[in-house]
């Protein structure tokens, strides 16, 4: 049967009762306060400042009430103690001896509530109460605040995410439009170059004619390889990405047919045997290709061969694939799902390959070793940069004088 003092609700007997802290020096005030609250809280008892500090750290303490004399340790000091541990736990102070002083002081130091000795009983389990409902109340606003900040803080990061997007989207229009503007117009000039040939000679074909067709087939396809890509580019978005790996190597290879650095190289792109279609976006996949390739290119100055073709993969690698040695070396390794199924999109060149020294660097911004004007050291970050942004992982495999081979792994669209 409830206690004539209190009725206690369903609610309230189903959730923790709230902890109340009473020190007073004295034996009779302190029971007595226990007696009247001890069907509300949780009710601890402390018969001095140092002991009630004790309780404090041991467990969690919602409301406190204490006497201001007593014998050691105050009310007034165990109050700003009882602060600094917790700065939400509220206290009501208790005195028999009134004055404003006092009053000030303790509300000073952060007390809720004063009352004198002797209490009436419905006046301090008022006081209690509004103690208990203020720290309940401080506790779910420092909780809403901190929620807020962490929202605000999400939202400051999709924001700059959504920026970056944006950013990394103009700037593939923008090479795209560039690369578009020159190519319309020398596809212009070879027509007209063609024209004037055929007017000069009488209406008859000039020799020169089908080389000059022929090139302008070739700047064609690199405009149709333009638009392709800034359309890529505005429809450009960070989840989802799917792009057809065969078409991906076939622009490569015409991108690079005619690339300067490549004149004295051998280039063989491979096509898969089934048209499979890899999570990242393909001008991403693109200019990881191109990067590779041309840093192949740009490593040797004697003729080599690059190969560039793709292995599928229906299981996960193994811990031997995964592992690095002094001439193997992985990028983003943690953040690989390593899953199958799955595409490795080999590169591989038979040139002088990397030294054991120079290989943790090789993946550095603006480092390289080419000579002055040859290259920018920006080529290979950037593919590292690419191919963790698209959760996908990169293996490099180097032997002296045989070559190098970088490896991408990528996971497969199914279905």
């Amino acid at each position: 049967m409830p206690s004539p003092l209190h009725s206690v609700s369903a609610s309230e007997a189903a959730a923790p009762r709230p902890t109340l802290l009473i020190v007073d020096d004295e034996e009779g005030p302190r029971q007595s306060l226990r007696i009247v609250f001890k069907d509300l809280y949780d009710v601890v008892l402390a018969d001095n400042g140092p002991r009630a500090l004790e309780i404090a750290k041991s467990r969690r303490v919602d409301a406190a009430v204490l006497d201001i004399r007593m014998a050691g340790m105050s009310g007034t000091e165990l109050l700003g103690h009882l602060k600094q541990l917790d700065p939400h736990i509220e206290v009501v102070m208790l005195t028999a001896y009134e004055t404003l002083e006092t009053a000030r002081q303790a509300l000073r130091h952060g007390a809720c509530d004063y009352l004198t000795k002797p209490f009436e009983i419905p006046i301090i389990r008022e006081a209690v109460a509004n103690a208990v409902q203020r720290r309940a109340l401080a506790e779910a606003m420092a909780d809403g605040s901190k929620r807020v900040r962490e929202l605000q803080e999400e939202l400051r990061n999709v924001q700059l995410q959504g920026e970056l997007a944006r950013s990394e989207n103009e700037i593939y229009a923008s090479v795209m439009h560039d690369i578009g503007s020159p190519l319309t117009a020398v596809s212009v000039m070879l027509q007209m170059v063609s024209m004037d040939l055929e007017a000069n000679r009488g209406g008859t074909a000039h020799p020169v004619k089908d080389q000059l067709a022929r090139v302008n087939q070739q700047v064609a396809r690199c405009m149709e390889i333009s638009r392709r890509y800034l359309n890529y580019a505005r429809e450009r978005s960070s989840q989802n990405q799917v792009v057809r790996l065969n078409q991906v190597l076939a622009d490569v290879r015409e991108l690079l047919r005619t690339h300067p650095s490549g004149k004295r190289h051998q280039l063989n792109v491979q096509l898969m045997p089934a048209d499979l279609t890899v999570r990242m976006n393909g001008t991403d996949l693109i200019q990881v290709l191109i990067n590779l390739v041309t840093n192949a290119f740009q490593a040797s100055p004697d003729p080599l061969q690059v190969d560039v073709l793709g292995e599928y993969f229906d299981d996960s690698l193994p811990a031997s694939v995964l592992a690095e040695t002094p001439r193997s070396l992985w990028i983003n390794r943690e953040g690989f799902a390593n899953q199958a199924p799955m595409i490795g999109l080999v590169v591989r060149d038979t040139g002088p390959g990397i030294p054991e020294s120079i290989l943790p660097k090789v993946f550095e911004s603006y480092f390289t070793t080419k000579q002055p004007g040859e290259g920018t050291g920006l080529g290979l970050s950037i593919v590292k940069r690419l191919v963790a942004q698209a959760q996908g992982g990169l293996r490099v495999q180097t032997e002296p004088g045989q070559g190098t081979t970088f490896t991408v792994f990528l996971p497969v669209e199914v279905g």
